[in-house]
């Protein structure tokens, strides 16, 4: 396959993914599609992780891949050098996406356990003790309903699509400096043998 048309396909494979973690960030600051104060939001969610680490930061590599496959093949050299310098920022977007909703799973969500304050039960539990693993504990968090279920899908989301991400700019900086080195990819000349 041409470097140029493996860019295009990773390019036109990225933005959905951007998009849907956009959608996924912004859903984590509406827990239960419910509307709350600023200081009862979990904190990891304020790192922007779908939005500008998975959503913009990939959204700029993918166009310039999307112009580094035209025409079926590498438009130049110089294009294919700033398509991997986009997907190293490509990269570093997803990379961070995927530690900031690893670090959100872990933690858990922020929530009322019925005293009426705000806080975080399950930050200091160990990996055994772990309210991932152990749904009878989900029980402690009373507002906003189901918030646990929400944070652990959303984050669950988030950190899938930081690490197809990633990869994906992995292969393109792979990919591109094929591209950079070999120069644009060749085509198959017909010839044509008359008389043989």
């Amino acid at each position: 396959m041409c470097t140029g048309k493996c860019s295009k396909c990773i390019g036109i494979t990225l933005f959905p993914l951007a998009a849907c973690a956009i959608v996924s960030n912004i859903l984590l600051y509406f827990p239960n599609g419910q509307v709350l104060q600023v200081s009862e939001i979990t904190d990891l969610v304020w790192f922007f992780h779908g939005i500008l680490g998975a959503g913009i930061l990939v959204l700029l590599p993918a166009f310039m891949m999307l112009g580094a496959g035209g025409a079926g093949c590498c438009a130049n050299r110089c294009g294919m050098l700033l398509s991997v310098v986009l997907a190293v920022l490509g990269f570093a977007g997803g990379a961070y996406c995927t530690v900031i909703s690893s670090l959100g799973l872990i933690g858990g969500p922020l929530c009322d356990t019925g005293d009426g304050e705000y806080l975080y039960p399950f930050r200091n539990d160990t990996l055994e003790e772990n309210y991932l693993f152990n749904q009878t504990t989900w029980s402690i968090c009373k507002e906003p309903e189901n918030i646990i279920l929400w944070n652990i899908v959303l984050f669950s989301i988030l950190l899938a699509i930081g690490v197809i991400e990633a990869i994906l700019c992995f292969i393109q900086i792979i990919n591109g400096l094929t591209g950079f080195i070999c120069g644009t990819c060749m085509r198959k000349r017909k010839t044509n043998i008359s008389g043989m």
